[in-house]
């Protein structure tokens, strides 16, 4: 059983900065991909960004230049940086990993935090 525990969400005011953190925990080989989504009231959840094992990233157009996707992965840790945060990044941010639970093997299964809410106000 894999587990995500999310934290670093909070309340900011507009051009204000915060850090999410993921941590997974549980059995397994692997974690190919982690990523940030978030899903603001009455809109799909959507990617923000996401890395791979190798440190190659990607980015939503709407925060590149602004957020930072980094990861630890000798603690199984992925981070969101958020700068210049402004108030349409309101949202819930949920973390996304893919792990492979077997050396070897190309399969994988995705897991999701439970979120963590983040309100910026202007």
């Amino acid at each position: 059983q894999v587990q995500l525990e999310e934290s670093g969400g909070g309340s900011v005011q507009a051009g204000g900065s915060l850090r999410l953190s993921c941590v997974a925990s549980g059995r397994f080989a692997s974690i190919p991909t982690m990523a940030w989504f978030r899903q603001a009231p009455g809109n799909q959840r959507e990617l923000v960004a996401a890395m791979v094992s190798g440190g190659a990233s990607n980015y939503a157009d709407s925060v590149r230049d602004r957020f930072h996707i980094s990861r630890d992965n000798a603690k199984n840790t992925v981070y969101l940086q958020m700068n210049s945060l402004k108030p349409e990044d309101t949202a819930i941010y949920y973390c996304k990993i893919d792990i492979r639970e077997r050396a070897f093997t190309a399969s994988t299964r995705s897991y999701w935090g439970q979120g963590t809410q983040v309100t910026v106000s202007s």
